[in-house]
């Protein structure tokens, strides 16, 4: 008996067939497609037949074309193409009731064609390049994408069978397909979600608190996301959807997501989009202004001088709908940073920041607390006039400078007398420090060849 035991455990494994020596990806997505199969067109059907024909149909559309080459499998590439086509104008048409194992079956479609990893990004793509990428199975892509829009889209989908298919798994999954670097991919996926939003309200939280997960990451970890223009986009028609008053947990989607999505690098790429939600926000409630400011300025970039001209762009909307309380409990610290912006070097910062003028409710604002903004900018006024290299700076300087005098001419002089006062006293001490080191000069050279001791 036992040395039967050690005769199996010594048997030869069978040899390997001559196909298994290599794995080839190509013959096993060969393997796994199933062989295409010309079926008869939905209008040569009878109208009994179609349900059966259109299962059929969608069965036969549930795998994936190999893209790699365009001389791999034609044939079937534009049979397939063919069958999408067909399968779109039949949805839109309403010619067939569609049923719970129609829809899944159409679902599982969708999802075998479209959920799949996307190839990693590379760090030389260039959010505005002339040529963005594209995804090589788009013209199959496009047409499943078309045919979820339509489903959804249709008056005959009802919204509480299709929320068993189109579940929060499927909908977490649509989301993560944002990260596609093709943008013709990110524009159906933004109006497919648009949809889904609006067609399922039982899957709305989710979909807010799924957006704000992949902000967070954005943020705090990856720093890098094809897709936050689009999310945005979305989000912008939401909060104009949010009933009054507003929900705590929108306010706090605004400060712990929104405002810090001003920290990445890459904001030129969404900033349209985030300012278009920041300002929506401070419209339907106006006490919001006060922590989008606050916000804005702890954000404010140092050495970044395009991204600085978009916070001064966004910093003007926001202060057009904000409120005299509001701007009063965060004048001090934000007119310190204009003031800075004042004496920037880069001439478009300096321009912005002088352009804040022009706006009527604004220079209310400004006209009601000159008591306390005036003093803040008026060195940076006053510099730019002396010595800043634009000539269209000089005079954006001087307009300001005779508005502020026009509002209050005691203030004006009061101000300009502090600020001589404390430009002599600088003057006075610059020069009792240039005396101070002569002395040590002269000292040191009367020394001349003694030594010198040290004492600790």
């Amino acid at each position: 008996m036992l040395t039967k035991i050690i005769k199996r455990g010594h048997r030869k494994s069978p040899k390997p067939d001559s196909t298994d020596s290599e794995f080839d990806p190509e013959s096993l997505l060969a393997a796994l497609s199933p062989p295409m199969e010309t079926l008869p067109l939905f209008r040569d059907a009878a109208v009994s037949d179609r349900p059966a024909l259109l299962l059929k149909k969608l069965q036969l559309c549930s795998f994936c074309c190999d893209f790699s080459s365009s001389l791999k499998s034609v044939g079937e590439k534009e049979l397939k193409r063919q069958t999408l086509m067909e399968l779109v104008d039949f949805i839109d048409s309403g010619s067939c009731k569609l049923t719970g194992p129609i829809q899944e079956e159409l679902i599982r479609m969708v999802s075998i064609n479209i959920f799949r990893c996307l190839p990693p990004s590379s760090d030389l793509v260039e959010p505005d390049e002339d040529e963005p990428y594209q995804e090589p199975s788009w013209p199959h892509l496009q047409i499943v994408y078309e045919l979820l829009l339509r489903y959804i889209a249709s008056p005959e989908t009802d919204a509480k069978v299709a929320k068993r298919y189109i579940d929060h798994v499927f909908v977490l999954r649509l989301m993560e397909l944002f990260d596609s670097e093709d943008p013709r991919e990110r524009e159906y996926l933004k109006t497919l979600l648009h949809r889904i939003y609006g067609k399922f309200m039982v899957h709305r939280p989710f979909i807010r608190k799924a957006m704000n997960n992949v902000f967070y990451r954005f943020i705090f970890e990856t720093q890098k996301h094809y897709g936050i223009g689009e999310l945005l986009e979305i989000l912008g028609s939401i909060i104009n959807g949010f009933a009054l008053p507003m929900k705590e947990e929108h306010k706090l989607f605004l400060i712990r997501a929104l405002i810090p999505l001003h920290k990445p690098k890459s904001i030129s790429a969404y900033h349209y989009q985030l300012a278009y939600c920041i300002i929506q926000f401070v419209d339907k409630d106006s006490k919001l202004a006060e922590p989008v400011i606050k916000g804005l300025l702890k954000y404010w970039p140092v050495t970044n001088c395009q991204k600085e001209v978009l916070f001064l762009a966004e910093l003007e909307d926001v202060l057009q709908a904000t409120q005299a309380d509001e701007f009063q409990r965060c004048m001090l610290p934000l007119f310190r940073q204009i003031g800075r912006c004042l004496n920037s070097p880069h001439f478009q910062v300096a321009e912005r920041a002088l352009y804040l003028w022009n706006s009527e409710h604004i220079v209310t604002l400004i006209s009601q607390n000159r008591n306390v903004i005036l003093p803040l900018v008026f060195e940076a006024l006053d510099k730019n006039t002396e010595g800043h290299w634009n000539q269209v700076i000089h005079g954006l300087t001087g307009n300001v400078r005779r508005m502020f005098q026009e509002m209050d001419t005691e203030l004006f002089a009061e101000c300009q007398q502090q600020y001589l006062e404390r430009e002599n006293r600088t003057r006075e001490l610059e020069e009792q420090r240039e005396l101070t080191w002569k002395r040590i000069e002269a000292v040191a050279a009367n020394a001349g060849g003694e030594d010198m001791v040290l004492v600790n």
